[in-house]
């Protein structure tokens, strides 16, 4: 009955809408598969897209009246970016399947006249959503504008209105003009007044800047910043929200509950950094647990490859929160021109505190199961020293795969040495084919059948007073025949007890994208790839052991993933 009621939706939207990029994916691969296998190679086939051109930026992501909307920076006008930028805007009842309508905003006013930037919207009591977005004015200054829905009954929210008052703030004292944006989600305090903060640069610090207001339109500049950091330089994209400390359960923004605690984020150094903590908000203040972000490699992150300017939100359908990523392209803007497209977002991850309350976890929304097609499947099998086989009876360019390996003897892993603090460093030492103790033991994906071109998603075991810290990795140095693309490795660190039996990994692999989950998503790596072998032949998936050790795979599932679900092909 949804997927009915769905296709009906969408031959409505078809009739009344305005736009010329109305899709609905499932049905565009379905019609023409031929002729996408042929003009779709390497384009991502579940992951979200605009039909065409430059998307960067998750903007405004809401629920509201029974649809999930993403709001997203856009450039109708190409595929590379440009400053005449506008929020692109689709909508999905189930997170997989997407109508994509008019642009929500485009640049007509003075104060936005160059630019229609990054932001956030709230919803308002008696259910009615507001935007909040930072605008280039004529000036060329980042200001702070509202608008809001021309009809609240509507569930696309096609139209929006922009505030004849605005803009509602300008760059603060100490703040230069072009460092001023990407405004918050707003929360109300105890006090019945909203805040929000804006990113910014102050005084050589990066910066949350926090307003207060009573009436959603006047805006009072709070003394001191919610937080900040050092040697960061400017603050994207802020965002502050709460989670519960006793369940993977999201909170509303103005939730105040006993059991709870904070998250700030904040996009800088090309990567998202997050710090947990608590916030006083008789005081407007936020206190880090630890020395907060400075963005040294000792800080947190929402994922330690390709993956910014993120944008989380409460989903008050299933009481969780969500969060999205821009994932950028790793090759050139020729080739993006030849594209003609670049960006996607990522799989929506759903995100809560983990049970120890030190970092947060992330997982693939339940809904990305739905696209899972052919399953194979193993348990209990030995995967002895520097050894590997390939899994069959999938298709390994569209496959979600989840793997967990039971963790080795403490006597039998390495010692991690003092001077071994960045796992990204650490990462480019101690490659897939450097052979250690305990590990590396892993996935190569989007591999040729000869292993000439291949991504490595693995993990190596150390030892650290008497607890393990397993060394996660993205190798991309073999990734690609192809000259001029970004082979970028990637790390994390991920800290266990040494009574933990099993390490998990699972890998999304979408064509040119390949999305890792570590330990349950304590750890994830995004990346990249640009195979040359995948414009001529399949690709192939193998499971890899190249430690002096067996290795045993607890058990091993793996799926083939439907395709045109997540993002258009065209």
């Amino acid at each position: 009955m949804k997927a009915f009621a769905f296709c009906i939706i969408y031959l409505c939207c078809v009739l009344h809408s305005n736009g010329k990029d109305v899709h609905n994916t499932s049905r565009v691969a379905s019609q023409y598969p031929d002729r996408i296998a042929k003009s779709q190679q390497g384009k991502p086939s579940f992951h979200f897209r605009p039909p065409h051109n430059w998307m960067n930026d998750p903007n405004g992501p809401v629920y509201y009246k029974g649809f999930y909307h993403l709001f997203y920076q856009y450039n109708p006008y190409g595929s590379v970016f440009n400053r005449t930028i506008v929020w692109g805007h689709s909508v999905s009842s189930d997170l997989t399947s997407w109508i994509h309508l008019n642009n929500a905003l485009v640049p007509t006013e003075p104060f936005d006249i160059n630019g229609c930037w990054s932001g956030s919207i709230t919803i308002l009591p008696g259910n009615k959503p507001v935007i909040l977005y930072t605008g280039v004015d004529t000036n060329n200054q980042q200001v702070q504008n509202l608008a809001t829905p021309r009809n609240v009954s509507d569930p696309f929210l096609k139209e929006w209105v922009k505030y004849s008052g605005n803009p509602l703030t300008t760059p603060p004292k100490g703040v230069n003009p072009d460092n001023f944006r990407d405004p918050s989600t707003a929360w109300k305090g105890k006090d019945g007044s909203w805040r929000m903060v804006i990113g910014g640069l102050r005084n050589n610090q990066g910066v949350a800047i926090l307003y207060r207001s009573k009436d959603f339109i006047h805006w009072i500049l709070h003394d001191d910043p919610l937080h900040f950091g050092v040697e960061t330089g400017v603050w994207e994209c802020p965002d502050f929200y709460p989670v519960s400390v006793n369940s993977t359960s999201g909170l509303d923004n103005s939730a105040y509950e006993e059991n709870q605690k904070y998250v700030v984020k904040a996009s800088f150094l090309s990567h998202d950094y997050y710090v947990i903590g608590n916030y006083d908000s008789n005081n407007e203040k936020f206190v880090p647990e630890g020395k907060g972000l400075t963005g040294s490699s000792s800080n947190l992150r929402y994922d330690y490859g390709k993956f910014y300017a993120s944008k989380t939100f409460f989903d008050v359908a299933k009481n969780r929160r969500i969060l999205w990523g821009w994932i950028t392209e790793s090759d050139s803007a020729t080739d993006d021109i030849k594209k003609g497209w670049a960006g996607i977002q990522s799989i929506p991850r759903q995100v809560y505190l983990s049970n120890n309350g030190r970092q947060l976890v992330q997982w693939p929304v339940e809904e990305t199961e739905k696209l899972r097609g052919n399953h194979v499947t193993y348990s209990n099998k030995k995967l002895k020293r520097k050894s590997l086989f390939e899994v069959r009876g999938i298709t390994a360019s569209q496959v979600d795969i989840q793997i967990s390996f039971n963790m080795p003897k403490m006597e039998d892993v390495e010692v991690l040495e003092p001077t071994w603090d960045d796992p990204q460093t650490l990462c480019n030492t101690k490659l897939a084919r450097v052979s250690g103790r305990a590990g590396p033991f892993g996935l190569l994906v989007m591999a040729s059948q000869d292993l000439t071109e291949q991504t490595a998603v693995f993990f190596q075991v150390f030892k650290e007073s008497n607890k393990f810290v397993v060394l996660m990795c993205s190798d991309q140095s073999r990734s690609s025949l192809r000259q001029g693309v970004d082979k970028t490795i990637y790390g994390a660190f991920i800290h266990m007890d040494y009574e933990d039996k099993m390490i998990s990994l699972r890998s999304l692999v979408d064509h040119s994208v390949v999305e890792s989950f570590g330990a349950d998503g304590r750890a994830c790596i995004t990346a990249r790839v640009y195979p040359q072998f995948h414009e001529r032949i399949e690709a192939h998936i193998y499971v890899f052991n190249n430690g002096s050790r067996d290795i045993v795979i607890n058990t091993l599932d793996a799926w083939s993933v439907k395709t045109g679900r997540g993002a258009v092909t065209d």
